[in-house]
C-alpha cells in the first residue's frame, strides 16, 4: 500500500461475525476477515497447513480495515465503539501503524469548527468568537461517538433545528458524546434526558453538558429503552442516532414514553435499510414526517397522527 495506513482490526466472536462485519463495511468495504471456525484438515493438503492457522482461535473473527492517514481515524474508531456498543456486541479493538496511546491526541487535527445550519460544532480546546444568532455547541468527544463530522449525526441536528424549540422535553437514545442533548439544550428546549448503553460515553456526555454550561440535562445509562425515565406529560422530542437494528427493537416500545404527538428523529441509518425501518415504524403506528439524506445515510422524523 501507498503512503501510511494505519490497520484497524476488531475482534468478536466468531457467531457476530457478520453483524459486526456489516457495521464496519459502513466505513469501508475492504474488508479482511479471519474466521477460522469452519477449517478443516480433512483434505489433500491437510499436512501443508501452516502452524498459524493450526493454533488459530476457532471461537473468535478478526474483522481489519485499513485506514489511510488522510482520514480521521479517530471518527472511525468511534463509530465503531458506539455501533457495536449499541448492537451489545462484545469486541477487542486493536490498532497495527499507530501507537493506541497517540490516536486520541492526533485525530484532533481533523476536528475543527463544523458550521451546520444555525449550529457550529466548535471543539472545546479551540479558540472561537461566536456570531450573533449563532448557537455554538463546544464538544469534547473524548472515547464517545459525536463530534458532528459523521453524517448521521448532521442529519439529526438538520432537522433538530426547525423542530426542537422553548418548553420541548427531548428524549436522547443513544446519546454519545451528549452532543444531541447539548443542541436541543441550545435550541431553547427546557429539559433533556440522555441515555447510553456504554458508562464511558454517559461520563462523557454528563461533562460536555457540564462544560456547555446545560444544567437541563439529565443524563444515565440505559439499555437502549431499559431504565428510561418516564416523565409527566411525556417527551415533546425524541432522537435517537443509533443503528438500524436497534431502532427497529425500539419503535413498538418507546411511543410509551412521549406525548401523543411527539415526533421521532431517527438516524444511522444506511440506505439499504431505510425501507425495512420504515415499514417497521409503519407496523408501529408511525407515519413518515420528513427524510433526510446525505451520501449513504438516511435520518427520518415520523410520529404519531
Amino acid at each position: 500500500m501507498a503512503g501510511n495506513w494505519t490497520k484497524l482490526t476488531v475482534k468478536v466472536k466468531t457467531a457476530d461475525t457478520e453483524r459486526a462485519a456489516s457495521v464496519i463495511s459502513m466505513l469501508d468495504n475492504g474488508l479482511m476477515i479471519e474466521d477460522y471456525s469452519d477449517f478443516s484438515l480433512n483434505g489433500m493438503y491437510g499436512e501443508l497447513v501452516d502452524d498459524a492457522i493450526l493454533n488459530a482461535d476457532r471461537e473468535h473473527a478478526a474483522i481489519s480495515i485499513f485506514v489511510p492517514e488522510e482520514k480521521n481515524l479517530a471518527q472511525y474508531i468511534e463509530f465503531i465503539d458506539a455501533k457495536l456498543t449499541a448492537l451489545g456486541i462484545p469486541y477487542e479493538r486493536m490498532l497495527e501503524g499507530l501507537e493506541e496511546e497517540n490516536w486520541a491526541d492526533s485525530w484532533k487535527k481533523y476536528f475543527k469548527p463544523i458550521p451546520l445550519g444555525r449550529i457550529t460544532v466548535v471543539p472545546a480546546w479551540e479558540d472561537y468568537t461566536e456570531s450573533e444568532g449563532e448557537v455554538v455547541i463546544r464538544i469534547d468527544p473524548g472515547m464517545a461517538f459525536g463530534t458532528g463530522t459523521h453524517e448521521t449525526t448532521r442529519l439529526v441536528m438538520k432537522i433538530m433545528q426547525d423542530v426542537v424549540g422553548t418548553g420541548d422535553r427531548v428524549l436522547d437514545v443513544g446519546c454519545g458524546s451528549g452532543i444531541l442533548s447539548i443542541a436541543a439544550s441550545k435550541l431553547g428546549a427546557d429539559s433533556i434526558n440522555a441515555y447510553d448503553i456504554d458508562p464511558v460515553a454517559v461520563k462523557v456526555a454528563r461533562e460536555n453538558a457540564r462544560t456547555s454550561g446545560c444544567n437541563n440535562i439529565e443524563t444515565d445509562t440505559s439499555d437502549l429503552l431499559y431504565g428510561v425515565k418516564h416523565i409527566k406529560g411525556g417527551y415533546t422530542v425524541c432522537v435517537a442516532n443509533i443503528v438500524a437494528d436497534i431502532i427497529i427493537r425500539m419503535l413498538p416500545d418507546v411511543h410509551t414514553f412521549l406525548a401523543p404527538t411527539a415526533p421521532i428523529i431517527l438516524s444511522g441509518i444506511v440506505r439499504e435499510r431505510a425501507d425495512e425501518v420504515i415499514n417497521a415504524a409503519r407496523d408501529a403506528g408511525y407515519t413518515g414526517l420528513r427524510t433526510e439524506y446525505e451520501n449513504d445515510w438516511v435520518a427520518l422524523m415520523i410520529g404519531r397522527e
